[in-house]
């Protein structure tokens, strides 16, 4: 008994996605499928090549990635092809995110990452229907965007989900967690602890053009608490690693905040580390995250955080693929519940 070598079985594996509907538009290059696959470039070449001469794979010219050929038949019965537009590559390691593909697929869509983020393109409207007009797909879910993108996104005919993002009152389907009461409670607690110099640290695209339901919430609490907000209790700050560490360097410098509210999970670790051998937590200053993270497990004190399950969010959205890919016209938007728990990292306001 003859048995396949190398290139024959990574050949047979691509074959197989091909023909499944996993992998669709163009073959990745040889090097990333090699890495992908953990095998020898020189291995992936040699499957191509066999992918190529069985009419699978068309070839597109020297440095040009090979066009992947379905036969009518197939091209027919293809799955739905599901777009996610990340809003950072980080969030690609996320849970939910990798639950999101794993559920799309099993329901047997076909889900793919756009090639590049919404921060890549600056959240420019304009750059991202370049993006989304070279990305082969049915259906998008947009992650965290900008009011603009969403309009945007939601003006087309293709369908989109925004999952997060200011999707409120627009004509796409939407789901997230209901964070605006969570907030407000957590800076009721602040409050009470006699914090005053109270900071909500939120990209740009959560305050422009004005605030968010989210950022809402936490100035009409300082207001009904007698708290003149202005631009000190939500910064403006350039969204990249520097401006974000620029903006708290000058919070620090003349009239530190007693109390920081930051939005996501990363800005948090980074505003953690920024105040490391500057203030202690919670004696100077206390914080407060608006996500939650498995690494807040470890952490000592324990992190107050606001906590929401992922479970829901992502049946929502496997839910709203399955209506899209039976015609269904699916604009719903829902909020799933969250909880505000309080940790260690709040205490009482600094003299």
């Amino acid at each position: 008994m003859r048995l396949n070598s190398a290139s024959e079985q990574v050949a047979a594996r691509l074959r197989e996605e091909i023909l499944s509907g996993r992998r669709y538009g163009e073959m990745p290059g040889i090097y990333r499928l090699a890495e992908e696959l953990q095998v020898n470039h020189k291995t992936v070449d040699a499957a191509l090549r066999q992918l190529e001469a069985g009419g699978l794979l068309v070839a597109q010219g020297a440095g040009r990635r090979r066009k992947i050929a379905l036969p009518e038949v197939l091209q027919e019965r293809r799955p739905l092809r599901v777009a996610i537009l990340l809003s950072d590559a980080v969030d690609r390691r996320l849970d939910y995110i990798v639950e999101l593909q794993h559920g799309l697929l099993d329901a047997g869509c076909a889900a793919l990452y756009a090639p590049k983020t919404l921060s890549d393109l600056g959240m420019e409207a304009g750059r991202i229907a370049g993006l989304v007009e070279n990305t082969e797909a049915d259906a998008w879910v947009v992650v965290g965007g900008s009011r603009e993108i969403l309009e945007w996104f939601a003006g087309r005919e293709s369908p989109s989900l925004a999952l997060f993002g200011r999707r409120r009152g627009l004509r796409m389907a939407g789901v997230g967690p209901d964070k605006p009461p969570a907030i407000a409670e957590a800076t009721r607690v602040l409050i009470g602890l006699g914090h005053r110099r109270i900071v909500l640290l939120a990209r740009p695209r959560r305050r422009l053009p004005e605030p968010g339901a989210s950022e809402q919430a936490f100035l009409d609490v300082l207001a009904a608490h007698g708290i003149v907000s202005g631009a000190y209790h939500l910064p403006d700050w350039e969204e990249s690693i520097e401006g974000f560490h620029s903006r708290l360097d000058s919070l620090f410098r003349l009239t530190p905040p007693t109390a920081l509210i930051i939005d996501e999970a990363p800005l948090f670790v980074a505003a953690q580390q920024f105040l490391a051998g500057r203030r202690r937590v919670p004696d100077d200053v206390s914080l407060v995250c608006t996500d939650a993270d498995p690494a807040f497990e470890w952490c000592r004190p324990a992190i107050s955080h606001i906590r929401w399950d992922s479970g829901p969010v992502v049946r929502r959205i496997v839910r709203w693929a399955a209506n899209v890919s039976r015609r269904r016209k699916d604009l719903r938007q829902t909020l799933t519940p969250v909880e505000f728990v309080r940790g260690g990292t709040m205490g009482v306001a600094a003299r």
